[in-house]
């Protein structure tokens, strides 16, 4: 995603994933205009933040008309850079590991888990999904360079080492599902995604906020 010219804040640029796939699927349904009001009540972001978010690109849209549909799902794709194709490494093959492996991001065109590591021999050497998994021992030797993502389902006391490894081999972003929070240098992106903090977060909320509130 380059964004670096528009210098749209963090938060809009998370949301962007979340309205192409709404627009890819209104396209696909044959749906050729919608309102914000439309894309509010799919996407359950309100109208006032969806019009906010879209501002950041220039009129993307016609007051009493709304959006054309075939027109945001274009400018979003190149937004997006639907059209390169972006490589992942898995590191940890264990059953979440397994999971993506299988998942393998299919309804993203751009995005693919070229391969995996582990240290299990019983994995090692396999093809799961149809992504090979290599020793982690190897992982220097193994990683193409082309490959800049890396997704990190590890032992928490083994996500630190491995994130040495990752960004010593030219990794610029990694998703790490650990409860580790692990330590880059600047210029690297890491996305934390804590599952037990954020079903935690989800009960707290059920308990304590009705969901008109």
């Amino acid at each position: 995603m380059n964004l670096e010219q528009s210098k749209i804040p963090q938060a809009t640029a998370k949301r962007l994933p979340l309205y192409y796939r709404f627009l890819k699927n209104l396209h696909a349904s044959g749906k050729q205009r919608v309102s914000s009001a439309e894309l509010s009540d799919a996407v359950k972001v309100d109208s006032a933040t969806i019009r906010r978010d879209f501002s950041y690109f220039g009129a993307l849209g016609k007051k009493g008309y709304g959006y054309n549909v075939n027109y945001l799902l274009s400018f979003f794709s190149k937004t997006l850079d639907q059209d390169e194709l972006t490589k992942v490494t898995l590191i940890g093959v264990g059953n979440l590991g397994t999971a993506f492996l299988h998942y393998n991001f299919s309804k993203n065109n751009n995005t693919k888990i070229e391969l995996a590591f582990d240290v299990d021999y019983n994995k090692v050497g396999s093809s799961i999904g149809g992504v090979k998994v290599y020793h982690l021992d190897d992982l220097e030797k193994e990683l193409p360079d082309d490959v800049t993502v890396a997704i990190l389902t590890v032992p928490v006391g083994a996500a630190q080492a491995i994130t040495d490894r990752l960004v010593s081999k030219g990794i610029k972003g990694i998703l790490n599902f650990t409860p580790a929070r692990i330590n880059v240098p600047e210029h690297i992106r890491v996305h934390h995604i804590d599952l037990a903090v954020e079903l935690q977060a989800l009960v707290y909320f059920l308990k304590h906020y009705s969901n008109e509130e």
